[in-house]
């Protein structure tokens, strides 16, 4: 039994809806003439009804108690918001393309994160297909996609979703994500859809009315936490592991991106995201291909991304801030909030050999230790990044990286994401240097809410204790600020950041010893010096070395330890790509002296190596 308004076939649909308080539902269609036709109870709390002689694109509102007609909490479609009727949809009746298409084994991705409302002008899933040929270009073969459930007006991040299952009728509806899906598929590209199980937005709420999908025994930064743990909530779980399975089976994305699982309250011997990982493993091996479950989580906990054999959560692969912090702080000088706790060049050392920096230590921001070893996780279970939409967003002026540092240091930050071990992010615009700001947006219609949320994000950003004026959230100016400029692609030095970036993710998916995820086959040192790192990676007979100059101004390095002779294969300075021009050496020799570019980082390999990045060319 599927929840929603699910077709069975001959124009047949079963309505089913899990709400055990209410005492009386009826299902209201919209058609020639109103239909109220009243439903069964189960002894689950689930009411259900099946109807004969109804199209596709309906309207109908389930009616509680002889009270009120409000729509499905599982509706497929919003077609005219939030506060209207839900839409019945036949998703059978989609012709996919994309047969035989077995997704991209999670160590080869190359992620590229979008907001569709700014991704282009038209901010719309059939106006991004166009770009997704142009990111497959430059290597990216995974582009993750910001909430899409639908919110409230025609702006918002995506975090204020209040319909799990409709897909934002402004974007294009779900027929508007399928096609966009199915044509990534056929250009090589998967997709990687934000998920939020943490909270519901405010407006346009109406799963309090159905049921105890929300509890006040614990709180997040949103309000009222979802009820994982307590009374009624195995309908709750089941509600949100069908969401989960609902996208992998009826839109075939590829992978699961969960927002801010440290937002999910739960005390429960079994968590829900256990229950989770569970269920999409069974989903996987039924369908015969991999299914992903990606987290952002603020609790450095590596249990989560561990197998459920080894007491995990079983969770695929995690955001590791960590290593986003480590760059920005070295890169700006910034030490305000979270970024009192780096700066250090050992932090980006630690981050680069395990992933977490704070592995149970004191972290001076939080005023207690925080979190635990990352050092035993696979390195494909950690997802880095320079920015993402937070770390921007989450500013006043939405400052892109690009606005904060240079342009050396912008090639600098690629450099070290792509070249790590571990599965690089790239948020959108950010190969050539966008620097448009990416802001915080929203378009309720509540004139109470909107003010609630002006305040509400003068609060928040107190803490970075900003003199910058804040942009009105709800102003469509702030929205159509964030909009990402594609024309800069072909200027200037973003034209050349472009063909860096292009050949970073060359490199990196064709040099066997960067393809190769192993933290094993890993070394990272700074022994030359304050904000001097070297990374050696190696695998069978290649080797790589990534030297990286985090100092504003040149620096000398003595007696650099070798074991074999390198021959410089990229150097960011170099004036093919805008630089002051490179003073390393071409070929690197065991403990010969040499100079670096300030805030530069260059690429050598050994001879295997060099042969085939040749054999490539």
């Amino acid at each position: 039994m599927k929840l929603g308004a699910n077709f069975i076939g001959s124009n047949k649909y079963e309505f089913v809806v899990w709400a055990p308080f209410v005492k009386k539902i009826s299902l209201k269609l919209i058609s020639n003439s109103w239909q109220l036709i009243p439903m069964n109870k189960d002894a689950d709390e689930y009411w259900s009804v099946t109807v004969d002689d109804v199209e596709p694109g309906t309207l109908y509102f389930y009616n509680l108690n002889d009270d009120r007609d409000i729509p499905d909490p599982a509706s497929f479609s919003q077609p005219d918001g939030v506060h209207t009727a839900s839409q019945l949809i036949n998703h059978h009746a989609f012709a996919w393309h994309d047969q035989g298409w077995q997704g991209i084994p999670l160590p080869e991705m190359i992620i590229y994160e979008i907001h569709t409302g700014t991704f282009t002008s038209e901010g719309t899933f059939d106006a991004a297909v166009a770009r997704i040929d142009i990111l497959r270009d430059i290597g990216v073969n995974a582009v993750e996609i910001m909430p899409v459930a639908q919110f409230p007006g025609e702006r918002n991040w995506g975090y204020d979703g209040v319909y799990p299952f409709a897909v934002q009728n402004s974007y294009g509806g779900p027929e508007g994500l399928k096609k966009f899906v199915n044509e990534c598929h056929k250009m090589g590209v998967a997709v990687i859809l934000d998920v939020v199980y943490n909270h519901l937005g405010p407006e346009g709420n109406y799963l309090w009315d159905y049921g105890p999908y929300f509890t006040d025994r614990h709180k997040t930064p949103w309000g009222c936490a979802i009820n994982f743990d307590g009374p009624y909530s195995n309908g709750v779980r089941k509600y949100f592991i069908e969401n989960a399975i609902y996208w992998f089976r009826d839109f075939h994305i590829d992978a699961l991106r969960l927002d801010a699982i440290h937002g999910i309250n739960d005390m429960s011997a079994k968590p829900f995201l256990l229950e989770l990982s569970e269920r999409a493993e069974q989903f996987s091996q039924q369908d015969g291909r991999k299914y992903y479950l990606m987290a952002e989580s603020d609790l450095n906990d590596s249990r989560v991304a561990k197998s459920v054999n080894s007491g995990g959560l079983g969770i695929d692969s995690l955001w590791c801030d960590d290593f986003h912090h480590s760059i920005h702080s070295l890169l700006t000088g910034e030490s305000s909030v979270y970024y009192a706790d780096f700066g250090h060049t050992e932090h980006m050392i630690k981050s680069l050999r395990e992933g977490f920096v704070y592995s149970g230590q004191y972290s001076l921001f939080r005023k207690r230790n925080h979190g635990n070893s990352s050092a035993e996780l696979p390195a494909e279970r950690l997802i880095v990044f320079s920015q993402n939409h937070d770390q921007a967003g989450n500013r006043a002026k939405g400052n892109r990286i690009a606005e904060l540092v240079s342009f050396e240091a912008l090639k600098l930050a690629a450099g070290i994401v792509i070249l790590s071990p571990y599965i690089p992010l790239l948020f959108m615009g950010e190969e050539y240097g966008e620097t448009a700001p990416f802001l915080y947006f929203v378009s309720h219609s509540n004139p109470d809410l909107i003010e609630a949320i002006r305040q509400g994000r003068k609060k928040e950003l107190e803490i970075f204790n900003s003199q910058d004026e804040l942009s009105d959230p709800q102003s469509e100016d702030t929205f159509m600020k964030s909009k990402i400029q594609w024309s800069r692609r072909e200027e200037g030095d973003n034209k050349v950041l472009l063909g860096y970036y292009k050949e970073l993710i060359r490199l990196r998916k064709t040099v066997t010893p960067l393809s190769n995820l192993d933290k094993n086959n890993l070394s990272v040192s700074n022994d030359m010096g304050e904000k001097i790192i070297v990374m050696h990676r190696w695998k069978n007979n290649g080797s790589a070395l990534i030297i990286i100059n985090f100092n504003k101004e040149d620096m000398e390095i003595n007696k650099l330890s070798l074991e074999m002779n390198f021959k410089k294969i990229l150097d960011s300075s170099d004036e093919k790509w805008n630089g002051p021009g490179s003073v390393l050496p071409k070929t690197l020799k065991h403990n010969e002296k040499i100079r670096m570019r300030g805030e530069s980082l260059a690429l050598y390999l050994n001879e295997p190596c060099c042969d085939e990045v040749s054999s490539q060319l």
